[in-house]
């Protein structure tokens, strides 16, 4: 395996990159950080232990081919979405799409229609999208060239669907379900995952995964135009190390599941937990106790080092993998137990579901933009993506006019203590709109 083969690195390199393998140098990961030399494969290019790695995964997945990716999900969603939608084409893309999605959408200036997920009012996200609502939709929009939904969530509800047209799944937050016992792996046409968010390798690995045969040329074609053309073998290493931890894990998935089933049985009487359908996302809902989750996530990280994936109004989530340990999971335990007994019972918060606002433009056709004082920016079309980060899902996106309830959402964000990003960097204070 490619992990192997890196072990064997004996001639001098008088090529990329310049730190030159020299350990002295105190660079973590350098004694295997290389070019694409003699012997050791070339990823735009494969032929020996890439490819045999590539098979490998694909293998796992039990798809038709699978790429891997160094430069995270995103390049695998850009190479998606343009192989399967031709410029001025429309999509339906469920509206939870991470960023990356949009951005796709944005660069192939694709028409876009919105799906709508069900939406849990108690804690204040989207989850599950219904078939129904995809059946729906296209019959609606019969010159649709595709679906694309996001599955499983960040907070781990998992859709599954079919459909005549391509779909694309954005699994990022899936890479272990096929081994770990929680629920099925979705699949599509074309499924792309994350293998560094729940599996143990480098961040940016990920995986495209291609079971519709018809679109693997267009894919690798748009992934050579996507990708780095200098594809870090550090990471590689990683997910060859990855793969064979997967082939050789079956007693530590087991462990992991049993690990989770001990932990939610915590004692809990005024946080609680909300299961989805996958039990490694670990969601502590704080919406009927007397806290934020933004408060919960500081308390777990100011007094008990315990740093949460993220935190909103109503929730925390904590991302775990096949590498946390039993003891790992009773600190968490013990923390949260602890918390929860200083608290006390409160009327629920309901989080009311966000309107899909109004869209004037598609995103693509915002040009010129001006920066306005967001209390003055009613009625205006924005100019700019604005995200809650993480996840990655837009509250508005260019071309949508700009309500008064929006501008209520980030103000309260903002004053909650929420991360909320935009393409200006302006916010809170003032953001883009469309300009004639």
């Amino acid at each position: 395996m490619l992990h192997d083969d890196l072990k064997e690195l004996k001639r001098y390199p008088f090529h990329m990159p310049g730190h030159k393998r020299n350990t002295a140098l105190g660079i973590e990961g350098s004694e295997i950080d290389i070019t694409e030399i003699s012997g050791f494969d070339d990823l735009h290019k494969p032929t020996g232990a890439i490819l045999d790695l590539e098979r490998e995964l694909a293998e796992l997945y039990c798809c038709s081919r699978s790429h891997l990716l160094v430069n995270g999900s995103t390049v695998g969603i850009l190479a998606a979405v343009f192989a399967v939608a031709k410029r001025g084409d429309k999509v339906l893309i469920s509206r939870n799409c991470h960023k990356s999605v949009y951005n796709a959408c944005l660069l192939r200036e694709l028409k876009t229609v919105y799906i709508e997920p069900e939406f849990d009012g108690l804690n204040g996200y989207y989850t599950r999208i219904n078939q129904s609502a995809i059946d729906r939709a296209v019959a609606e929009n019969p010159d649709a060239s595709a679906v694309i939904v996001t599955s499983p969530t960040y907070e781990g509800n998992v859709s599954y669907i079919t459909d005549e047209i391509p779909v694309i799944i954005d699994a990022a937050h899936g890479a272990h379900l096929p081994f770990c016992g929680f629920c099925p792996y979705p699949k599509g046409d074309l499924v792309i995952s994350s293998l560094h968010k729940t599996l143990p390798a480098l961040t940016q690995t990920a995986v495209i995964n291609i079971y519709n045969e018809y679109y693997a040329e267009k894919v690798k074609e748009y992934l050579d135009i996507f990708e780095t053309s200098s594809p870090s073998y550090v990471l590689m290493n990683s997910v060859s190390k990855c793969v064979r931890y997967i082939k050789n894990g079956k007693k530590d998935f087991a462990e992991y599941k049993k690990n989770l089933e001990e932990f939610y049985k915590t004692p809990l009487k005024n946080l609680e937990f909300t299961i989805n359908d996958d039990i490694g996302k670990i969601v502590v809902s704080t919406a009927r106790c007397g806290i934020t989750g933004v408060e919960l996530a500081n308390i777990l990280r100011d007094e008990f080092l315990t740093e949460c994936e993220m935190a909103s109004l109503n929730y925390v989530l904590l991302m775990t993998s096949p590498a946390d340990t039993e003891i790992a999971f009773n600190r968490l335990s013990s923390a949260l137990e602890i918390i929860d007994g200083r608290l006390s019972r409160k009327t629920p918060r309901l989080i009311k579901k966000p309107d899909i606002p109004e869209k004037i433009c598609e995103s693509f056709e915002v040009e010129n933009t001006a920066a306005v004082p967001l209390n003055n920016a009613e009625g205006k079309i924005c100019g700019e993506f604005v995200y809650a980060y993480p996840p990655g899902v837009p509250i508005i996106v260019p071309g949508e006019i700009i309500t008064a309830d929006i501008i209520k959402t980030l103000t309260k964000a903002e004053a909650d203590g929420i991360n909320i990003l935009s393409a200006g960097n302006l916010l809170p204070r003032f953001i883009l709109t469309k300009s004639v």
